[in-house]
């Protein structure tokens, strides 16, 4: 008995020695060898974790001899899966380097923009830029896949403020400021301003985007005028190394039918991509008011490239067409012809593309580009109708070098822009014809490991307006791996037009043209200051962006009612200013993401010495989106937006409210499912009052500052072949 009471705890001696071994990590950032504290570790069988201290050391206890599958992971970083083997031959512990994670929508900060003509990842990028772009691009693609709207409306600080209540025009407002001073760009030409940009947001499908880049605040130093707020490039897919076949349908409850296709492949020498889309909607009700929320229309899009690559220089040549009827107003105008009111908008765009780049040497590019639009457009309601043809054209010639410390981009443009409106009546005519000639140099500096540092300067000519010089500067302070600051600011302008949301409104009727010989330029001076933290608390991983904001207009054009009842835009004495903030979080768990967003905007004019909140500008707005995903098999999303009340331009305000959704998607090899509950809660302005004065035949529309078109379901199919 006592021999076998010895051997049993000689056995459970060596047992608990056997047991006792401590798995000990060092883990650090690959490209500088810092310590990442609050890297997890993750051992799945026995099932234990830890938490790395300040330096980075992570430790496991009471684990027996043997091999173990650890996974380590830390937020902006890809996960490392090691084996390890224990007893650990140094005592110190292993040491686990890892690398920055390169999955676009898993760390925005290794993403390669454009936007700011100087191709660096925003990790090493000054200018504060917004991507959306891999999955979390076709989750809102599925919400609304006919256009842009949602996709840009679901961001902090951006706003699309309705411009008719019957069509559904729309424009895109960043930070407060009207939609003429954003400047939208497609693989950076400058393609929707003018007059072609009201209706560019509807008109616009995602399925051929690789990734949505956006520069809040004074960006006119980059492309030229008209980036007063910010800008937004789409970035359209190009020939990969395998076959894409993407087909997409869509219906919704409101009477609206999607059907998109896009190809894509390269064949040695050359590639090619092909986009085609048809959208179309029946005039829709919810209020059952008699006036279309939704009007009806049917778009067709066809939009083919061609690329070529040779030894030292690459080509690229496309062509868009789009064309669409649209109709809103009366339901019986629309269904049964019977007279009411009406408001038709009849578009043809037709684009091209095209650049073409040199390389002169292992780090330096030449590179041409063109562009030319050719927009007609017809708006018609009873008893008026604006008729213009407008043609514009962009030609740019750029010289890139990327060196191992600094990059440099010097470049001259020539932007033309001319309007021809049809005569209809004896009222004077709105035709403008211009020219803009540019200068600008851009330079981004690696200081040190800490301080990246980039300035540019443009000068640019506009004839009837004159010279303006638009220097710009941006900083970037790298205070740790998961702490970093940017700063920065710039001039901008804008050049006079009378297409703004106000004239839109009221589709240009009795607008006179810009006197040329008095309006002048509007200009600003703007700039901001964000804050990006990363970390993990456990196996949460969390981000923080936080970025405070200003703007200040100089001049700006405002509309002038004058004694016999036509109306004029003009100059302001004044100026209007906009301040505020933004506060993005993000909170990662498992397959579960949480997204918070806060957006304060103080947005103000002052004009003949008075201080006025700016009309239609929401000072508080939440966006809280939960999304839960399971590799290739699930994607589940609730997403819940906040908005207080507006200033209207009456004086009145109008209510704040709420826009709940929910998203599903069941994803196979070839294939997924889709379903979206858009605003589910009926959110509507047509729940808060009347959204027009007089008669249901001659309607005065109040300010459009919530949705009109309530509860809609959208779902459908995505074959990718």
């Amino acid at each position: 008995m006592k021999k076998l009471l010895l051997l049993s705890m000689v056995m459970l001696g060596a047992y608990v020695s056997y047991a006792q071994n401590h798995l000990t990590l060092s883990i650090k950032n690959k490209e500088d060898k810092s310590p990442l504290p609050g890297a997890t570790v993750v051992i799945e069988t026995p099932g234990k974790s830890a938490v790395a201290d300040s330096l980075g050391r992570a430790t496991i206890e009471n684990l027996p001899d043997g091999s173990y599958a650890v996974a380590v992971s830390f937020a902006g970083f890809k996960e490392e899966k090691i084996t390890i083997t224990l007893p650990q031959a140094d005592a110190a512990g292993s040491e686990v380097l890892l690398e920055h994670d390169e999955a676009g929508h898993e760390d925005e900060e290794e993403v390669v923009v454009t936007s700011t003509r100087i191709s660096r990842t925003i990790a090493n990028t000054p200018t504060r830029t917004e991507v959306i772009s891999g999955e979390e691009l076709e989750e809102k693609g599925n919400m609304k896949p006919g256009d842009i709207r949602m996709m840009l409306n679901e961001s902090t600080g951006i706003q699309t403020q309705q411009t008719s209540a019957t069509s559904f025009n729309s424009g895109i407002r960043i930070q407060g400021l009207d939609g003429r001073y954003t400047q939208m760009l497609r693989d950076g030409y400058p393609l929707y301003s003018g007059f072609s940009g009201g209706l560019s947001l509807l008109q616009i499908a995602p399925l051929d985007l690789k990734q949505v880049e956006v520069i809040k605040g004074s960006a006119s130093t980059l492309y030229g005028g008209g980036a007063i707020a910010g800008l937004v490039n789409l970035i359209s897919k190009t020939p990969g190394a395998h076959r894409e076949l993407n087909f997409l349908a869509n219906g919704t409850t409101a009477g609206g039918l999607d059907l998109s296709g896009f190809y894509s492949r390269r064949y040695g020498k050359a590639g090619v991509t092909v986009f085609a889309s048809r959208n179309s909607n029946r005039a829709y009700d919810p209020a059952d008011i008699g006036l279309s929320a939704i009007p009806k229309f049917e778009r067709y899009t066809i939009n083919p490239r061609l690329f070529l690559y040779g030894k030292r220089t690459t080509a690229h040549f496309g062509v868009t067409y789009i064309t669409e009827d649209r109709t809103g107003g009366s339901m019986d105008y629309i269904k049964k012809g019977n007279p009411g009111f009406f408001e038709k908008n009849n578009t043809d765009r037709v684009t091209t593309q095209l650049g073409i780049a040199h390389k002169l040497s292992e780090n330096s590019t030449l590179q041409l580009k063109n562009s030319y639009s050719r927009f007609d457009r017809l708006i018609a309601i009873p008893d008026y109708q604006f008729d213009g043809l407008q043609q514009s054209s962009f030609s740019e010639l750029t010289w890139n070098r990327s060196g191992e410390k600094a990059d440099w981009v010097i470049g001259a443009n020539v932007l033309t822009e001319d309007l021809k409106e049809r005569k209809q009546t004896d009222f004077p005519l709105r035709n403008y014809s211009y020219v803009t000639y540019g200068l600008f140099a851009q330079n981004a500096w690696t200081v040190s490991d800490l301080l990246v540092l980039e300035t540019g300067l443009r000068g640019d000519y506009v004839t009837h307006y004159g010279f303006e010089l638009m220097p710009r500067v941006s900083a970037m302070f790298k205070i740790a791996p998961a702490l970093t600051t940017r700063i920065g600011g710039g001039y901008g302008y804008k050049t006079p037009t009378f297409f703004t949301e106000e004239a839109e409104r009221m589709q240009f009727r009795n607008l006179l043209p810009i006197d040329v010989h008095r309006a002048e330029n509007e200009r600003s001076v703007g700039g901001n200051w964000d804050i990006n933290y990363r970390t993990s608390i456990g196996a949460v991983g969390i981000s923080l962006n936080h970025l405070f904001f200003y703007t200040k207009l100089r001049r700006p054009l405002v509309l002038v009612t004058e004694d016999d009842g036509t109306a004029a835009l003009k100059n302001s004495d004044g100026y209007l200013d906009t301040k505020g903030m933004e506060t993005n979080l993000r909170f990662t768990y498992g397959d579960f993401k949480l997204f918070v967003g806060y957006t304060y905007t103080d947005a103000n004019t002052h004009f003949t010495g008075a201080k006025e909140w700016l009309p239609l500008t929401a000072r508080h707005r939440l966006n809280n989106v939960l999304m839960y995903e399971v590799e290739d098999k699930w994607k589940l999303g609730l997403e819940a937006y906040y908005y207080s009340k507006q200033q209207l331009s009456d004086g009145t305000s109008g209510k704040p409210y709420w826009i709940t959704g929910f998203m599903a998607e069941k994803l196979w090899e070839k294939f997924s499912l889709f379903v979206n509950f858009e605003n589910f809660t009926d959110t509507r302005q047509t729940r808060f009052g009347s959204i027009y004065t007089g008669t249901i035949d001659n309607p005065v529309f109040r300010d459009i500052y919530a949705p009109l078109d309530g509860f809609v379901v959208n779902g459908g199919i995505k074959l990718k072949l």
